[in-house]
């Protein structure tokens, strides 16, 4: 039997920040736009279980996707929340070094301007014996443009954008198949009431943590260009009690994240995390066996931490790609260029900074179509 079939300009899977971004984007430029969401409400993984920190560009390496839109989505970022009224504060960010990093950490600020990073300086020991005479450490990088921001209301808004200037969120609808020619794609969609078809001239795939999975449904999509992906689990733990600090604190970062830093919340609280496990498939259960070594991550830089002073908070996981063997760091768009499907692009390993990326990664896809 066949199924019902119906037919749009452009279907977005995913309706998490980056998904509502494009979309958004997208019908305000007078695309017909359909958004597939599997879960019940919008952002339910990447998008809303992070740290919510609006991330100055610090990291990434000049010339990568991640530093470009990094810098790029932050200054569009505060503008958005700005002029809408969305909750976020700039609130800024110390990278702290402890004795015997301090190479590290100028090594960081070279790579930070490098990339193009605004609002850095050193922050030398005096200043910080005087300032937070509570952290251990010998030198700092200052951020002055980092910040925090509401994720769930910066989500919201866009998805309210996105639908006055028509576009369709569907909320409980999985994609199954996809049928994928160049210009022509033909998805096999289960929705609450029945399965049906619904016809689009242009994909763009932003399935965050089922991105790379959804390759896997792309009938027409090379092998090739569907990569390995690992999840890396984080874990949250609250601060109970006052924050010592009204910015941010961040360890120097490993090789796959940037360390159990001390974030702020918008009502004055704040958390720890995230960590690093790696594991088979998603998990959000917190697993509160990690407080001991939570705890030894943060005295590292903060030794006063009181006993007891942190609690369980939540989980989040970030995907992780792997090519030829390898992992690989950056963001990965795959679009005609790569695969030679004209219509079709892949948001692929697009974990932090996505959340501060968002709306460049938007107006790149606009500015492609």
């Amino acid at each position: 039997m066949s199924l019902p079939l119906e037919e749009t300009g452009c279907v977005v899977i995913g309706a998490g920040v980056i998904g509502l971004a494009v979309a958004r984007r997208l019908a305000r430029a007078g695309q017909a736009v359909v958004v597939l969401e599997a879960e019940a409400h919008i952002g339910e993984h990447l998008s809303s279980r992070n740290s919510e920190v609006i991330h100055g560009g610090l990291y990434y390496p000049p010339g990568s996707l991640k530093a470009e839109t990094c810098l790029r989505g932050k200054a569009l970022l505060y503008e958005y929340c700005a002029a809408r009224g969305i909750a976020h504060r700039r609130c800024g960010k110390w990278v702290v070094a402890s004795p015997g990093q301090t190479g590290a950490l100028e090594d960081l600020h070279a790579n930070a301007r490098a990339a193009g990073a605004e609002g850095l300086s050193l922050v030398s020991r005096e200043r910080l014996r005087r300032e937070a005479p509570w952290l251990r450490a010998e030198q700092a990088l200052e951020s002055a443009t980092s910040g925090i921001v509401d994720s769930r209301g910066l989500m919201a808004s866009l998805a309210a954008e996105a639908e006055n200037h028509g576009a369709v969120i569907a909320l409980r609808h999985r994609v199954t198949h996809i049928d994928c020619r160049p210009g022509r794609f033909t998805l096999t969609v289960e929705g609450p009431d029945q399965p049906f078809q619904l016809r689009a001239e242009r994909l763009i795939n932003a399935a965050g943590l089922g991105a790379v999975p959804l390759t896997g449904l792309l009938d027409g999509l090379p092998e090739k260009h569907r990569p390995e992906q690992r999840f890396a689990k984080g874990h949250y733990f609250k601060l109970r009690g006052k924050p010592p600090a009204e910015r941010l604190i961040y360890p120097l970062p490993d090789a796959d994240g940037l360390g159990v830093h001390l974030t702020l919340d918008l009502a004055g609280g704040a958390r720890f995390g995230p960590d690093v496990e790696w594991v088979e498939r998603p998990d959000y259960r917190v697993d509160e066996s990690r407080r001991e070594s939570f705890e030894q991550a943060v005295r590292r830089y903060w030794p006063g931490l009181p006993a007891g002073a942190l609690h369980p908070d939540y989980a989040g996981v970030r995907p992780k790609l792997w090519l030829d063997g390898k992992p690989y760091r950056d963001f990965l768009i795959q679009g005609q260029g790569e695969h030679g499907i004209d219509g079709l692009v892949n948001l692929l390993g697009i974990e932090s900074p996505g959340l501060t990326a968002a709306l460049a990664l938007a107006e790149r896809l606009e500015e492609s179509a």
